[in-house]
């Protein structure tokens, strides 16, 4: 069931809300950046997202086909969310679930995880190894 949650950078600098369902599955991919960041979102729709405080503190980042805008807090690195321009449900933000505040570890933990295969561009695909995303 989707619940509103409050998502912050490290320095708190960049705040967000988001409605979110932590029982539906969230991401973790094999992308160069995904990987390299152990970026894990759940997703919410264009309509339940909130940049609360932070606008000028972001950074953008675009890379390969520039669909996917990746959001940098400039001060402590920490990306809070990303925006996913070329999806199923069309314009889609994707929330760092470790940037979630007050969710306790054992929801954390019951949180549902769904391996894609971004390297290839395959999102309906698991990757042939994923445990270590």
């Amino acid at each position: 069931m989707p619940k509103t949650y409050r998502a912050t950078c490290h320095c708190g600098r960049v705040v967000v809300e988001a409605e979110l369902d932590l029982g539906a599955p969230s991401y973790r991919c094999n992308c160069s950046i995904c990987r390299r960041t152990r970026f894990w979102p759940a997703i919410a729709r264009a309509d339940g997202f909130r940049l609360v405080a932070g606008e000028d503190e972001l950074t953008r980042y675009t890379f390969g086909a520039h669909r996917n805008h990746h959001y940098f807090c400039r001060h402590c690195g920490v990306r809070v969310f990303g925006v996913g321009n070329d999806t199923p449900i069309g314009t889609m933000y994707g929330i760092n679930i470790g940037c979630l505040v007050d969710v306790p570890d054992a929801e954390l933990a019951r949180i549902p995880v769904t391996r894609v295969d971004g390297m290839h561009d395959r999102w309906d695909s698991a990757p042939e190894h994923g445990a270590h995303l």
